[in-house]
């Protein structure tokens, strides 16, 4: 049974015999590693007092043995040789130090039961602590399933925002389109405007010369042709203006509308980015708790 640290806070040993694997956690690292000098003096102790009571068991079966094999010898010279008081004398040292060396066994055996019975309540401990782990283990890897469930969903929502996000980019680059083509009208309208105030300026001039026609009676039937030329023109040009300015009021009418509707969209537009703020303060909040 070897003591291994398998992390910081956690170690763990197999008993062989049983075919088991026990583990410890502890609260910091310096009270797994005084658990783990700890663990070793007590295994360096047990092996010690198994090797004593094993050489004294081996010397207790050696001093019989040597007895054993020295009493036919005493026997036969104290019935070839001596009185039973000889045998006595012979067979007594022996058996004392036989007791005594039985009496040390008994002492060791006693001290090795004891031992035994301690180590059996520490190993009751450890094991108990080992199912307290175990328990919290199961708690701790429920725990884990749990957050990886709310973690996925998290992730979900988050794609389906993303989605919603993009969705609204588009919408604004459509709105961007359209703010395009309103500043292209504009353009085009202003244009329209600067055209209209030359025809006018030309309808002007026009209407100066046509002022000096009394003052000039010779060039009269000149003149009135090119009046006459100037009318028309002006009347085509009139037409051009009225037409002009149906399409300038037309523009406006589309503009206007186009105005509505792209403050209805942006109104829209402000609404949802309120939301999505929101939602985005509650994901930071969650995300805070968590």
């Amino acid at each position: 049974m070897t003591f291994t640290k398998t992390s910081q806070k956690f170690g763990q040993w197999a008993d062989s015999r049983a075919n088991t694997v026990f583990g410890l956690g502890f609260s910091s690292e310096q009270h797994l590693t005084k658990f783990a000098e700890k663990f070793q003096e007590v295994k360096e102790a047990a092996k010690l007092a198994r090797d004593r009571s094993q050489e004294k068991i081996e010397t207790s079966s050696n001093h019989s043995q040597e007895s054993g094999r020295e009493t036919p010898c005493s026997t036969r010279a104290s019935s070839v040789n001596g009185t039973d008081d000889e045998k006595a004398s012979h067979g007594g040292p022996a058996d004392a130090q036989l007791k005594t060396e039985n009496d040390k066994l008994k002492i060791a055996l006693a001290q090795s039961s004891s031992n035994v019975k301690k180590w059996e309540t520490e190993l009751q401990t450890l094991r108990e602590s080992n199912a307290r782990l175990t328990s919290a283990l199961q708690e701790s890897a429920a725990s884990v399933e749990h957050w990886k469930k709310q973690f996925t969903a998290c992730k979900e929502e988050n794609d389906q925002l993303r989605n919603k996000i993009e969705e609204l980019e588009e919408q604004c680059n459509e709105i961007n389109k359209e703010k395009e083509r309103n500043v292209q009208l504009s353009r085009r309208l202003q244009e329209l405007e600067s055209e209209l105030q030359d025809k006018d300026l030309e309808l002007e001039e026009l209407q100066k010369q046509g002022e000096i026609i009394p003052q000039l009676m010779s060039e009269c039937e000149s003149v009135s042709q090119k009046l006459q030329a100037a009318e028309k023109k002006n009347k085509d040009l009139e037409e051009k203006v009225r037409a002009l300015r149906a399409e300038v009021e037309e523009n406006k009418h589309r503009q206007s509308n186009l105005k509505t509707e792209l403050k209805n969209f942006l109104d829209v537009l402000d609404g949802k980015i309120d939301e999505l703020h929101d939602f985005r303060q509650g994901l930071s909040k969650l995300g805070i708790d968590n």
